[in-house]
Parts: structure tokens; C-alpha cells; sequence
């Protein structure tokens, strides 16, 4: 038996991965136990977490890997704060105390994280390396085209490949500053959001506007070639040398100045959202087209940042070379971790792979599991009140009833998910056929703007019935976008602007249905969400609809929700009415007003996203 601990720590979301003779058994961010959304620390708690639910020590590991070079990222910004001396001093002094004590001495740090119970080889490994290996590995192809695009590694930004059995190998990249992910992100800094979270949130506004900054952006910001390369204008760009990532210039170009945060968006902010949007898609579409051309096979793996960019996954599934896609669910640095783990299993030790046609990554139901009975006791003994249900057919009666009569309900189960996407265990459900419900989850409970639009779980064998895919279409993780079938939509009314325009149905489930007719879709199946698809199954015997609202357990700057506590704390703090933590369902109404005051508390002290 061989145990590999996997790390990604010290930049964006930090999280830890075991995997066990290659199968993947525990995995978990450290914000979903700190409760510091996206936190870059050593993973301790997330460790401490895996460990305790694998029932293993640090003594058990026979190796740990690290998801990144230091070394070679300590090369590139050195590099690039002399390329641009003086400037970027500021930025530059900010950076370096971190780097002298911390991220030049990794190996130290990591044996110092772990106690010193560890003393065998620590291993590292590219950036986009692990990247790749946790988007083939996992996958169900035994041979695999792979393109990995995010922000920046160590020095790459883009790169493709080839996997074959129990090995990959990458064939080209395309380097710093010419990156995809950070052309992206200085967008969604220009219209107010804020870097590293607000990405969503760009491409959830997109569809309000038109695309007619684009044929600008393709003129003066980013050049395109015939295969895939592309190259920025870096004269309209601030993220080499200053601490922030747009300036002036661009100011000037687009005619507007940036918009501030927590203002209002403005519908130039929209035609923003649209246009980069559509170039992100034209460059994807057009790598995946040469490396198509390239290896000729029809099967796709992809992770990275960018990879979660659902809209771009969906419009290359129709339309690109690739029969077969495979994204990462925990596609962004997080999912690194499961990437270095795999890589020394795979790449070093020469171990073959037998693909799994099913889920290998086990629906990315990764995090250990809420403890029922002391997590429960716990809540009671401080005075919260719930309804025990011995079976899950009267569970699921109930609570399927709830949300029909228009009832939010916060949802968590089992394990928690490993990845940015609630799947149906750390989840707040609703009725999707409900034309209000889509506002007021984001005012009342997401608090969160209005525009954003939520994602519908549906029976995997009812999904073609509602949306454009193939009968059975697996996708489990939300990412890929699908259009609601022609029969199913409304006319839009002319008469809204702006995000008002969300208050108007646009298909017989408005709340799932972006302004596009496009949704995020998830497909819920009995193998891997047996308690989930059997809730939706009771809906659906209840209303005849095969789908309820899926979105994420939490509110505007929280991380998902990871314990019952934490789904306790988040359930009273909004105006959620239902909360339903394993077998017991606890009702606002009967809920003591002093757990709500204790709630409101925490939530107030939260940061914005």
C-alpha cells in the first residue's frame, strides 16, 4: 500500500490530497475550515481533516509532493521586476518578505508543517504539469489530448499535451505575460470585481451585454494566430509591475473609466463582460482546433483556471473538433494537489492506469463527511431545534414538499465536495419553476447581486427533456453550459434593461435560465448522489419538474460551508427557511432568537468577495 500526500499551498486556495495506490481518498481546501475564503496558508486543517477521516498518520506517507516549483517562480518574477526596474517597486518590496522567509525554503517549511513526523522525499513539479495530471488521470480516457490554461505558474500559462495509459507528456507552451487567465482577470478587475473570485462573476454578467468591444479587443489587446498562440499588448496592461491590473491607457482605449467596486454596473460594463467573453471563446476554440489537428484524437482533458469557465467548456462541446471533453472539477490551483499526488503515482513510480469509465474522482465528493450524531448533539445542546427522520422516503417527502411551496432549503450531506462547485452536499435548494426565486436567493440569502444566475440539478435521465444534451448525458460538475430546449422558452419582454431584465421568465424554470436560455447544468445521478436524486426524484413525483435549484452553501464572502455548524451559522443568518443536515430538518420558525442574533454576528464581519 502506498500512500501520497499531495500539497498546493502559499498562493490561491490551499488545499491537500491523498491518494492511496492511486485512488483518489481524501481531498479539501483549508478555507472550509479556517472559514478564510480562498486561504493561501499551509493546510493544516485541511490536512488534520483528510487524515482523521482516512484514519492514517503523517508516519503512514510514503511521499508528499508539492504542486509547483518555487525556485522557478521565484526565477520569473525576479525576471520581471528588472525587466521593469524601477517600476514595480512597490509591488516588488510588498512580494519579497513572503518569498526570503517562506517560499525559498519550502522543503523546510513543508517537514516544519508536518511536524517532523515526515522524513522521506519531498517531490516537486511544475505548475502546469500538475495540472495535467489532474485532468488526465482521473479521466475516462485511456489516450487524451490535454490543454491546461489558467493565470501563470511558474513561467507557462497555456500548454497542451498528450496522456497515454499512465503518462503524459507536454509539447508546447505559451509563457508569461501572454496569459489567458490574466486577460480574463484584468477585465474583471475593470468592472469592479475583485481578481480571484470575481471571475464568475464576469461571466455571469456577459449575457446582459453585446459583444461590441470585441473586433477592439482582437485589434489592439490580443493577437491571435492560426495555431492557438496568442500574444497581449502589455501596453494596456498593469500586472507585471504595479499592484493592480489595468490602467489609464485602457481607460482611454474603451472610452470609460473602471468601474469601482460596489457601484453600480453600468451597461458599458456589460458590453465589457460580452466582449471579453467572446474572445476568451474564440482563443479556446481555436487551441483546442490545433491541438485537434495536432493529435488527432477525439478526446479532450482540461484543467486550469480558465477550464471553469463553463460557458467557453459548453460552446467547445458543441462546436469544437473534441468528441469527448473531461474537465477537472477542482480545476483551478486547488486541485493541484490531486495533480502532484497522481504524478508521482503515475509519472515516477511507473504505475499503471486502468481509466474508469464511471468517476474515478467519485463525483469529487472528496471531504470527509459531517459527523451526524455529535455534529447534531452539539446543535441541540445549544438550544437549536430539529425533526429527527428515521427513513429517507419520509425525509425526502418532506423536504421535496418544502421547496415546492416555495420554501429555500439549506442542504448538507455526506461528504463535502473537493472543488468551487456545491454538488449536492453542501448545497441551498429551490423551486426553479418559481419566477421570483432567482432574486431573492441573491438579495435574501446569497446576498449577492441580482444578476447572477443559479444552476439546475436535474435527474440524469430526465435532462433531455429540459435542456439541449444527449438522452443519459453525464454531467455531474456544472461545467458546461447547455441551452434550454426551444419548446421550453418564453419570448423575452423588450420593454426591461440593464439587470432588471432577470425579473422577466424566460423559459417554464426562469430561475435557472440565464438571459440566453443557456444553464449551467448538472446531472444527478443514484451512483454517485443517491440521497440528492432521490430528493429530486420526489420532486419530480410531487410537480412533475425534474429539477431544483442548485447553488452554493454559503453567502457573499464566506467559503462553502464545510461542518453542521457552519451550515447552522449560515441558516440563520439569512432568510433561508429550511436547513436539513443529514437525517434532521430544522425550521427557521422554531429556531431561538439568540442563535440568530450569534449568526447575524459572524456574517457581519465577513469581507465582500
Amino acid at each position: 500500500m502506498t500512500l501520497i500526500l499531495g500539497i498546493s499551498a502559499y498562493y490561491h486556495d490551499s488545499a491537500v490530497a491523498l491518494i492511496q495506490d492511486g485512488h483518489p481518498i481524501a481531498a479539501a481546501s483549508e478555507e472550509r475550515f479556517s472559514r478564510k475564503k480562498h486561504d493561501a496558508s499551509f493546510p493544516t486543517l485541511a490536512l488534520k481533516a483528510c487524515l482523521d477521516h482516512a484514519n492514517v498518520r503523517i508516519a503512514d506517507i510514503d511521499y508528499v509532493g508539492f504542486y509547483e516549483k518555487p525556485l522557478l517562480k521565484f526565477d520569473r518574477l525576479l525576471e520581471t521586476y528588472l525587466a521593469y526596474a524601477p517600476r514595480g517597486y512597490r509591488s516588488f518590496a510588498r512580494a519579497m518578505p513572503d518569498w526570503l522567509q517562506t517560499k525559498l525554503h519550502l522543503p523546510r517549511e513543508i517537514r516544519k508543517e508536518l511536524g517532523g513526523d515526515y522524513r522521506r522525499r519531498i517531490v516537486f513539479c511544475e505548475h502546469h504539469q500538475s495540472h495535467a495530471a489532474s485532468a488526465f488521470f482521473p479521466s475516462p480516457f485511456p489516450k487524451a489530448a490535454i490543454l491546461t490554461i489558467d493565470g501563470v505558474g511558474e513561467w507557462a500559462t497555456t500548454c497542451w499535451g498528450i496522456g497515454s495509459d499512465h503518462r503524459f507528456d507536454l509539447k508546447q507552451e505559451i509563457r508569461f505575460p501572454h496569459s489567458l487567465g490574466l486577460l480574463y482577470s484584468a477585465f474583471t478587475y475593470f468592472c469592479g470585481f475583485r481578481v480571484n473570485s470575481g471571475e464568475y462573476k464576469l461571466m455571469g454578467l456577459a449575457p446582459y451585454g453585446k459583444p461590441r468591444f470585441a473586433s477592439l479587443f482582437h485589434e489592439e489587446l490580443v493577437t491571435l494566430f492560426d495555431d492557438g498562440s496568442y500574444r497581449l499588448n502589455m501596453d494596456f496592461f498593469d500586472f507585471c509591475h504595479k499592484l493592480r491590473m489595468t490602467g489609464r491607457r485602457l481607460e482611454r482605449l474603451l472610452g470609460v473609466p473602471r468601474r469601482l467596486p460596489d457601484t453600480p454596473v453600468r451597461e458599458v460594463d456589460m458590453d465589457i463582460a460580452a466582449s471579453i467573453q467572446s474572445v476568451t471563446e474564440d482563443i479556446v476554440l481555436r487551441m483546442a482546433g490545433y491541438v485537434h489537428q495536432q493529435t488527432g484524437l477525439d478526446s479532450l482533458c482540461m484543467a486550469g483556471g480558465v477550464a471553469l469557465n463553463c460557458v467557453s467548456n459548453g460552446r467547445l462541446l458543441r462546436e469544437g473538433p473534441f468528441k469527448h471533453i473531461w474537465v477537472q472539477p477542482a480545476a483551478g490551483d486547488a486541485g493541484g494537489a490531486l495533480g502532484i499526488a497522481w504524478s508521482i503515482w503515475h509519472q515516477m513510480l511507473g504505475n499503471h492506469r486502468v481509466p474508469c469509465t464511471q468517476d474515478s474522482q467519485q463525483g469529487s465528493f472528496l471531504g470527509p463527511a459531517i459527523d451526524q450524531q455529535n455534529e447534531i448533539e452539539a446543535l441541540l445542546h445549544q438550544g437549536a431545534t430539529a425533526k429527527h427522520y428515521t427513513t429517507e422516503k419520509e425525509l425526502c417527502s418532506h423536504v421535496a414538499n418544502l421547496i415546492a411551496n416555495g420554501h429555500v432549503v439549506g442542504w448538507a450531506q455526506g461528504r463535502m465536495e473537493f472543488g468551487p462547485r456545491s454538488l449536492g452536499n453542501r448545497s441551498i435548494l429551490g423551486d426553479p419553476r418559481n419566477p421570483e426565486m432567482q432574486t431573492t436567493m441573491n438579495l435574501k440569502i446569497k446576498y449577492r447581486e441580482s444578476f447572477r444566475p443559479f444552476a439546475p440539478s436535474v435527474l440524469r435521465e430526465r435532462a433531455h427533456d429540459h435542456f439541449q444534451v444527449e438522452p443519459n448525458s453525464d454531467q455531474p460538475y456544472m461545467l458546461f453550459t447547455s441551452f434550454v430546449n426551444p419548446e421550453k422558452r418564453i419570448e423575452q419582454d423588450q420593454s426591461f434593461v440593464g439587470v432588471e431584465r432577470v425579473r422577466h421568465p424566460r423559459s417554464d424554470l426562469p430561475a435557472i435560465t440565464h438571459l440566453d436560455y443557456s444553464a449551467r447544468v448538472q446531472t444527478v445521478d443514484p451512483e454517485r448522489h443517491p440521497r440528492y436524486h432521490a430528493l429530486i426524484t420526489e420532486f419530480y413525483h410531487q410537480t412533475g419538474c425534474p429539477v431544483l435549484i442548485n447553488t452554493s452553501f454559503n453567502v457573499r464572502g464566506e467559503p462553502i460551508v464545510q461542518s453542521a455548524a457552519d451550515a447552522y451559522r449560515c441558516f440563520m443568518a439569512t432568510e433561508m427557511d429550511v436547513l436539513v443536515v443529514g437525517d434532521h430538518v430544522f425550521l427557521k420558525e422554531n429556531q431561538p432568537e439568540a442563535m440568530r442574533k450569534t449568526s447575524e454576528h459572524y456574517l457581519s464581519a465577513l469581507e465582500p468577495d
